[in-house]
């Protein structure tokens, strides 16, 4: 256990109608091992009486937001306001196992270098099964968690880096942050935390999972599960966007086809699946926004200060890959 260093770690619960999931969430986080220095809870306008349940407890501000920003602009204002060294992430439908946030810093004071630390997440209330190990970007522009649905393995507790941590339970470093000025908000939720990640690597940092650092996911709880029409609309615009904001220079060009084959065949399957209208709107309103996420590349592209192979080297290239989350 860790002694005599102030955490200095902010806390951050975005929270859209989570129920008494956020009751249990907040719960766990005053039982750490390392308390955090505050606890926020950035309320999105819900309407289901869940920011009261928790706006008494000791350590725990509630900043009730008026409206649903989404899960972007939550962080974002809370990142605003912000002045510890460390911020950490945690979805109101995610558990914390009491020694999460100390496993966390003590990766974070180990590895000075590295600016962003995931979470293993495991599915809430069945042993064994992964949630996630980290987020990983295919050279197509697709997305999904390192080891969604499968049983864990010994080789999952082993720590490694990874090409960004999931939002949902993760810490970074604050000026890291700053220097990448957070999420975008156009995103509103779903894979803007991959486009922070993305963002966060381009401008020099890397990330890392920490295999003891554990929380307990339920998943997409307040939006209607993963395959709800909310998520995919929103994940699958999304896609798009971070391919072209933050796909480097030559990579771009040589991975667009695979890009496109990718997004047509997402078209075709939703399609079969009795969602084509859905998706196309995705993709339509991805397309329509183009324009601006084109001007977003430019600023980022010229700030950018990895090399386009070490970008290379993290981008998975198999054919063939597992299930994923999005």
């Amino acid at each position: 256990m860790l002694v005599n260093i102030h955490p200095m770690i902010t806390v951050i619960i975005v929270n859209w109608n989570g129920g008494d999931l956020l009751r249990k969430c907040v719960g766990d986080l005053l039982r750490q091992t390392l308390p955090a220095e505050r606890i926020w809870v950035m309320d999105n306008g819900s309407t289901d009486g869940s920011p009261e349940k928790v706006a008494g407890l000791p350590g725990v501000t509630v900043r009730m937001l008026g409206d649903n920003l989404g899960f972007a602009a939550g962080n974002n204002r809370a990142f605003s306001e912000c002045d510890t060294e460390f911020v950490a992430l945690l979805n109101p439908d995610a558990f914390p196992e009491p020694d999460w946030l100390e496993k966390l810093l003590a990766a974070a004071r180990a590895h000075s270098d590295v600016a962003a630390f995931g979470s293993r997440q495991m599915v809430e209330g069945v042993e064994g099964v992964v949630d996630g190990l980290g987020d990983v970007y295919h050279l197509s522009g697709l997305v999904w968690r390192r080891g969604h649905g499968r049983s864990l393995k010994s080789s999952d507790l082993v720590a490694c880096e990874i090409f960004s941590p999931c939002a949902g339970a993760a810490l970074y470093r604050r000026e890291a942050l700053a220097v990448v000025v957070g999420f975008d908000e156009d995103f509103f939720c779903y894979v803007e935390d991959m486009d922070l990640g993305f963002r966060l690597r381009l401008a020099g940092y890397r990330s890392i999972y920490v295999p003891d650092a554990v929380v307990h996911h339920v998943g997409s709880a307040a939006t209607g599960g993963q395959h709800s029409d909310f998520s995919v609309y929103h994940g699958h615009r999304n896609l798009v966007w971070t391919y072209v904001k933050n796909m480097p220079g030559w990579s771009f060009w040589a991975c667009l086809p695979l890009h496109l084959l990718m997004n047509l065949a997402t078209i075709v399957v939703f399609s079969l699946r009795g969602k084509g209208k859905l998706i196309l709107s995705a993709k339509l309103d991805a397309v329509a926004g183009l324009p601006r996420m084109w001007r977003k590349r430019k600023n980022i592209q010229s700030h950018r200060i990895v090399s386009i192979f070490e970008i290379w080297r993290m981008l998975d290239k198999r054919i063939f890959r597992g299930r994923h989350a999005r």
